[in-house]
């Protein structure tokens, strides 16, 4: 299902890998969102967080190693924030993408531009670069010092991941915090309501 991209989940901004698997979410209606439901999209996402060039066009291989490393990483991320053990598969497929390939560029120059770096492989292996990239930021977040902020959105059915930005933040953007609002008022207002 395409949708119309949701502001980004406090940390995301910093952190590819909670974009990446906030990628997909399960909306009110029970409908899930894909930002990567096609090669098309995942491609249009790898190049807007800079992680392939802009004339990159995956196959739908390609695509499907990007949602198995989502689906690996939410795992992981899941299994922090509930606090218990990663499932050993997950952490698997993660330590294989952060070693598949050499994480780094090559170094260019062209005589008007000067020196600049980029990652030159076939588009399988610049799928493999950005998804290492991917990895690594999310091995960093997960042992770093604000792993303790890790959270789960807590407006169901919402399933997005954020970073806590002070103890009372319990929601990965306005509209959850807003449908939860609402929802609790309603409840209140069921309570006070005269029976029929």
């Amino acid at each position: 299902m395409a949708i119309t991209p949701l502001p980004p989940a406090p940390g995301a901004d910093e952190h590819v890998s909670l974009s990446l698997i906030n990628s997909i979410v399960t909306l009110p209606s029970g409908q899930q969102a894909d930002e990567l439901g096609s090669p098309e999209q995942a491609t249009r996402w790898l190049i807007s967080h800079g992680l392939v060039p802009e004339h990159t066009s995956l196959l739908a291989y390609c695509q499907n190693q990007l949602t198995g490393l989502r689906g690996h990483l939410r795992s992981l991320f899941a299994a922090h924030v509930a606090g218990t053990t990663p499932p050993q598969h997950a952490l698997d497929a993660v330590n294989r993408t952060l070693t598949k390939v050499p994480s780094a560029p090559l170094l260019r120059y062209h005589p008007t531009t000067g020196l600049w770096r980029e990652p030159e492989h076939p588009v399988t292996q610049l799928v493999e670069h950005a998804m290492a990239q991917v990895a690594e930021d999310a091995a960093g977040l997960l042992t770093s010092s604000t792993s303790a902020q890790i959270a789960r959105c807590d407006a169901p059915p919402c399933n997005r991941f954020l970073l806590r930005t002070h103890a009372r933040r319990h929601w990965c953007s306005t509209r959850c915090g807003d449908r939860v609002r609402a929802a609790r008022s309603y409840a209140r207002r069921q309570i006070g309501a005269p029976a029929s």
